[in-house]
């Protein structure tokens, strides 16, 4: 059973001799922000959960970490005392023996109380590999290169899979 109700609204004539109200404070009208087209903030376009969430830096982070792994399985106690790092671009100095090439990575030896380090830098290493799993092929191929370099070693000893198609 469903109950109806009608409201009527009614205007009352304003009386000729009733004084005016007085105008209305000029109160600023507290706007919500908007973009021009009248649209209001937008909130995330992805949510948190979805691996679409996660920036390229990111992944090329996890890519570097993964390649890592992979060595650290054989070499762990070599590798204990080495940090790993991603930078954006290499220095704008060259090291002597880059003979005008830009480098995927470098190898530091340790100085001091500094440990050894290998970086590989992203934007080179992402603008010679069109898509995600070239990017860790080759992400792989720079880290197994640099350590190499480290150990004293040659990428075949460091690992046996080195330059192996995976097609």
């Amino acid at each position: 059973m469903t109950q109806r109700v009608v409201v009527t609204l009614v205007v009352m004539p304003r009386r000729p001799n009733q004084p005016q109200p007085a105008p209305a404070r000029a109160v600023p009208v507290r706007r919500r922000r908007r973009d021009r087209h009248g649209r209001g903030l937008r909130g995330p376009l992805v949510p948190r959960e979805v691996p679409a969430w996660r920036s390229r830096r990111d992944r090329f982070d996890d890519r570097v970490l993964d390649a890592v792994e992979r060595l650290e399985q054989r070499w762990a106690r070599e590798l204990q005392d080495v940090e790993f790092a991603v930078e954006d671009i290499p220095p704008s100095d060259p090291a002597p023996w880059e003979h005008g090439e830009v480098p995927l990575g470098r190898f530091f030896p340790a100085e001091g109380d500094l440990p050894a380090r290998v970086v590989v830098y992203r934007r080179p290493v992402e603008s010679r590999a069109p898509d995600g799993p070239e990017v860790g092929a080759l992400v792989h191929e720079v880290v197994v290169e640099q350590v190499a370099h480290l150990l004293g070693l040659t990428t075949e000893q460091v690992d046996p899979s080195f330059g192996d198609d995976a097609d």
